[in-house]
Parts: structure tokens; C-alpha cells; sequence
């Protein structure tokens, strides 16, 4: 098997603005290595060698939807999961396999790993991370929280383990709207962090009172609406699905607004065949995987320069391979380690949010999973 150098991308993306309320991302540029594709002779192998590896070492492969194509299919012919991070994070708490590996960034190896400290989290890539999580440095945001001790923290999952242990809850896309309403409802007062669009749109959605920490996704930061109308009118047809991380205009032009689970939902269930979808192009593979007899358009983002800034797919989620997958297995690399004084307290807000999800998903009452914790 030949051996090939990673290719490295600088990564800039503009620092958001100063806001009265908000503090400021405070990361400019970052970086990422994209492993190289290989041949088909290659690929063949690796899988076979990660499918062996995978029942020698009690192992389960986990993956997010915007890693390569490869990695989706091998994670579930092999009787892993691929699928959100709320789903992740359930799905390798709940699962008999002592080894994990996590195939997408970081903070979803954190979040397994300190929701199964017992067991092995490995990763393809500990550097691939996220431009919410490296905006969003624990001191920085810990003064913030300290600004507002009134307020209930509620955080991202796309965050560090130690941002998760300042917070009181912990969200997904997925359930952001439904946690954060019934906070509203118990007359809590909510300080968000890191995404402010997504934090914005749940603002609009439930009319909580909000205050704002200052990030933004490099890839969802990039749509823009005035390419997107101009797409509308190429294909008229088309329904236009976008993820709340996008910027408002974005979102004001969506026929549906959700998360990478609900955009698969609306895909299967809207009475179209044509779509525009505002996410990360990860998430093609699936959509036209799943709905073979419809067509998924990528909404445009600032360009399609060689650069990462204005691409719509994260450079960070590229930095997963199977060569590596193959590595880790075979030599255990790439460990994910949590600080275990940081773990009882990083669990809490995860915990919570899973009860209040399960409770919503079975029909029961949440009202009792909502105490009044003020500010973490």
C-alpha cells in the first residue's frame, strides 16, 4: 500500500463582530490536513482490514454525516451508526463495544468519552476540531457566564468538555427548540453560547430571553441569501432545506429549518422531488442515498475558490480517512482523553439533555427534568 503526504489547508474565516451582549470569537484562522483518496485497490483493503479489527478489538464504528462517503457506508455495514450528535452520543453510551470510534471532531469524541469513561474513544484525527468549539475558550467564557449569574447556561454540543462543565444544559440542534422552550416556560432566562445564528433562530422561535455568546460554524456562516434566491429561480421547483446555523437571510428563505435529522426527515416526507439543501455537503450522501428518485442541489455559498472558507463542507470533517481508521484500531492511537475531575460535571448538562429528549421521544412529561439551576 502506498504511503502519500496529507495535504494541509489554512483555514481563515472572519472574526464576528463585537455585539453589546455578546463576546467575541476570538480564534481568526486554524488549520487542516485532508487525507489523501485512495486507490480502489486500497480502499477495498482498508475496509477489510477495519471490519477484522473491529471484532478482534470489540469495537463499533460511529460516524456524523458530513465525513466521507466511505466511512458512512462502512460505519453501518458493520453495525455501527451514523446519524447526528445527539444520536451519536446516545447510541455509544448505550452500545456493548468497549472501543469506539468516533469519525467526525473532536468534541464528539469528548462527549463519548465522558459519557463512557470506561471505555476506549478513539479517533482518526485528534486535531480535527470545530471553528465553534475553538471560538469558545473555557476562561473567556467562563468571565462571560460570571457576567450574568442570573442566567441558565446553555451550551452547544459543539464545545470543549471544560465549556460543557460550566453549562447547565447541553443542546443539539435537534432538541435546542424544545429544551430551550421549556425553559422559557419555567421563566428561566438563557445564556447561549457558542452559535449565535442558531441561538438567534431559537430566540425568534420561542421568544426566550437570550444573551448571546459571539461564534459562528465556518461552513454555515458562508451561505448566502442573495445566491440562494438566485438558485430559487434556476430551479422553481425545488424546496430549500437549511440547518439553523445559517445566517437569518438563509433561514428566511427554508421551507423547512432544522437539524441534520430533520433535514433527512423533510427530504423523505415533503411532497417534492427537487431540493436545495443549506448544510454541510456531507449530508449529500445520505439525502441521495436515502431518496434515489429526487435531486439535492448544495446551496451556494461565498464561492468555489480552493480555499475552505468557500466551500460548503468543513474542513475539519475531511481530516477523517479510512487509512487512519485502519491505524487506530490496529495500534490504538489517537485515544481520547477527558480530565476525570472535568467528567461528573461535563456529564451533567449531557445527561440532562438526554433524560429531557427520551422523556419528549416516549410522550412523557418533562416539566420535572427543567429545575431552576440559574447560573452554572
Amino acid at each position: 500500500m502506498t504511503t502519500a503526504v496529507l495535504n494541509r489547508i489554512d483555514v481563515e474565516y472572519e472574526q464576528p463582530l463585537d455585539t453589546e451582549e455578546g463576546a467575541v470569537c476570538s480564534t481568526k484562522h486554524a488549520w487542516a490536513r485532508v487525507p489523501p483518496e485512495p486507490s480502489q485497490a486500497e480502499r477495498a483493503a482498508l475496509k477489510d482490514q477495519i471490519r477484522r479489527l473491529l471484532q478482534e478489538k470489540n469495537a463499533v464504528m460511529v460516524s456524523h454525516y458530513y465525513v466521507h462517503p466511505d466511512l458512512q457506508d462502512l460505519t453501518e455495514e458493520t453495525g455501527g451508526l451514523v446519524s447526528d450528535s445527539l444520536e451519536m452520543a446516545r447510541f455509544g453510551r448505550d452500545h456493548a463495544a468497549q472501543t469506539l470510534v468516533v469519525s467526525g471532531v473532536r468534541f464528539m469524541g469528548e462527549t463519548a468519552k465522558i459519557l463512557s469513561p470506561e471505555k476506549t474513544v478513539l479517533m482518526p484525527d485528534l486535531d480535527a476540531t470545530c471553528s465553534l468549539d475553538l471560538g469558545c475558550p473555557i476562561d473567556d467564557f467562563s468571565a462571560f457566564c460570571d457576567q450574568h449569574p442570573d442566567r441558565t447556561v446553555v451550551v452547544y454540543a459543539n464545545t470543549s468538555a471544560a465549556v460543557k462543565a460550566r453549562a447547565d444544559w447541553l443542546v443539539t440542534s435537534s432538541c435546542a427548540l424544545d429544551i430551550v422552550g421549556a425553559l422559557k416556560a419555567a421563566g428561566q432566562k438563557i445564556l447561549w453560547a457558542p452559535d449565535r445564528h442558531l441561538g438567534a433562530y431559537i430566540q425568534r422561535e420561542t421568544g426566550a430571553d437570550m444573551v448571546f455568546w459571539n461564534g459562528a460554524c465556518i461552513v454555515h456562516d458562508e451561505f448566502k441569501a442573495l445566491e440562494l434566491e438566485l438558485l430559487k429561480k434556476q430551479y422553481p421547483q425545488a424546496k430549500v432545506l437549511v440547518h439553523p446555523e445559517s445566517p437569518a437571510d438563509v433561514v428566511a428563505l427554508a421551507d423547512a429549518v432544522g437539524s441534520t435529522s430533520a433535514i433527512l426527515k423533510a427530504a423523505r416526507e415533503m411532497d417534492a422531488t427537487e431540493f436545495i439543501v443549506a448544510t454541510d455537503n456531507g449530508m449529500m450522501h445520505k439525502l441521495r442515498t436515502l431518496n434515489p428518485g429526487k435531486t439535492f442541489y448544495e446551496a451556494p455559498t461565498a464561492g468555489n475558490s480552493a480555499t475552505c472558507k468557500s466551500c460548503a463542507h468543513c474542513p475539519w470533517m475531511a481530516m477523517n480517512g479510512l487509512a487512519d481508521v485502519a491505524r487506530v484500531l490496529e495500534t490504538g492511537a489517537n485515544a481520547v482523553h477527558v480530565d476525570p475531575a472535568l467528567i461528573p460535571r461535563a456529564r451533567q448538562p449531557i445527561d440532562r439533555m438526554l433524560a429531557f429528549t427520551a422523556a419528549l421521544k416516549n410522550g412523557q412529561p418533562t416539566g420535572a427534568l427543567v429545575p431552576h439551576l440559574g447560573a452554572a
